[in-house]
């Protein structure tokens, strides 16, 4: 199990406390791109997917931890 499968495991149990750099880290593992054009958010995208744009502010909120998870789903789902 990589690291970035840990940190998705841990996000997925509890989705408060987390920093834009973990989000990073498991975007980076499953193909997701990430971007941050010298702003204060980071914006995770997917080809034919929504994206996903997290105030990379500490703590992020649960709620864009959860709408990372669903874009991170939609992908896995896609898979199949």
């Amino acid at each position: 199990m990589t690291k970035a499968d840990k940190i998705l495991e841990r996000m997925r149990a509890n989705p408060l406390d987390w920093r834009i750099e973990d989000l990073q880290a498991v975007a980076e593992r499953y193909g997701i791109d990430w971007r941050q054009p010298g702003t204060s958010h980071v914006t995770f995208s997917y080809p034919d997917k929504r994206p996903v744009t997290v105030p990379s502010h500490k703590p992020i909120k649960p709620i864009y931890i959860k709408l990372f998870l669903a874009l991170l789903d939609s992908i896995e789902g896609q898979d199949d």
